[in-house]
Parts: C-alpha cells; structure tokens; sequence
C-alpha cells in the first residue's frame, strides 16, 4: 500500500504503482496528470470532458454512470478493472475519476483491487481509504461490491447493516454510533 501525502488529496492519490484517484478538477489538470505519467484516464461522470487530453493519456474512457442509488455501476466493474490490469502490464498508468473523486471512482477502484489484488472487500475499501480519506461509495454501490465480493469470493467481508439513516455498510456502523446531533 502506498501512503499518499496531504497535499495529494486534493490532487491525484496513488492507490497503487499504476493506479490513482482523483476528482475531475484534477484529472482535468494537465501539469498533475503529466507529471504521473498517467496514460489512460477513466472518467466516470454524465458529461465527457470537452478538453483534449494531455500529452501522454493514450486512452480515455469515458463511463456515463451518475453518482445514484440505482445506478448500475456493477456492470462496469470488470471491464475497468481488466482495463487497469492491461495498462499496468503494458507499463502505463490509469487515473479513475468522477466528480468529486468519492463515491464512483472509489467503488471501480475497490472493484480492480478485489479482482486483480485478490483483496477482500474491507481490504479494498482500508487501502483506498488510505490514499483518499474521504471515499465514501454511496450504499448502492457498496450493495453492487458486497454482490461482486460475493460472486467472486464466494462470502463477503462488509454487510449492510440497518441504521437510523437507513441500510449501511457495517463498516460506518461505528461511525453512525460516534456522530453527535447538532
């Protein structure tokens, strides 16, 4: 696992030799994208980025799913994992981004990390969260990964778990228990 510096959360975040995670104001900067060598980005957000991509970004995917409850992210989970693999063992680099590099990016990253790393669940969810504090996939992506952990796994690492604020991961469960009212 790689620890990525302060100044990178808002900036690209290693997740691991070949892969980062960002927001799409840093995806969209050419000089960050450059400067990591990145030479496929993968932007998960409704609108495709108008601008031409940097120098050096060979592919660039583009995957219009919206940051919803019922979006089928799942559908994309092993084709952009396998994406990843491919550019890694080519010796390239893939940036991951949505909009505000939280829910999306960091479900299709935990995805890769799953198939390719043969890492649980929680595992992806600790390593990611390490690069990137703030990732937090909203629950129906984390319902669509405890799916694919399942069909992979054959068993799951994280459950939803019923809260005041609904169906979530248990994993936030100490979280809810720790949030004061206002």
């Amino acid at each position: 696992m790689h620890q990525s510096t302060p100044a990178g959360l808002s900036g690209l975040c290693r997740v691991t030799d070949h892969l980062y995670l960002s927001n799409g104001r840093a995806a969209g900067d050419a000089s960050q994208v450059t400067r990591n060598k990145i030479t496929c980005i993968i932007n998960v957000t409704e609108t495709r980025n108008s601008s031409p991509a940097p120098p050096g970004v060979e592919e660039y995917v583009h995957i219009p799913v919206s940051d919803s409850l019922v979006s089928p992210l799942c559908e994309h989970f092993d084709g952009v994992a396998d994406t990843i693999q491919l550019i890694a063992e080519r010796g390239g680099r893939t940036l991951v981004h949505c909009n505000a590099g939280v829910s999306r990016s960091a479900a299709l990253c935990m995805a890769y990390l799953m198939k390719h790393r043969g890492v649980t669940l929680l595992e992806a969810h600790r390593w990611v969260k390490t690069c990137r504090p703030m990732v937090r996939p909203n629950n129906g992506f984390w319902k669509q990964l405890i799916q694919y952990e399942m069909e992979r796994r054959g068993c799951t690492s994280v459950r939803m778990v019923s809260s005041s604020m609904g169906d979530i991961p248990d994993i936030y469960e100490e979280e809810t228990r720790n949030m004061t009212p206002l």
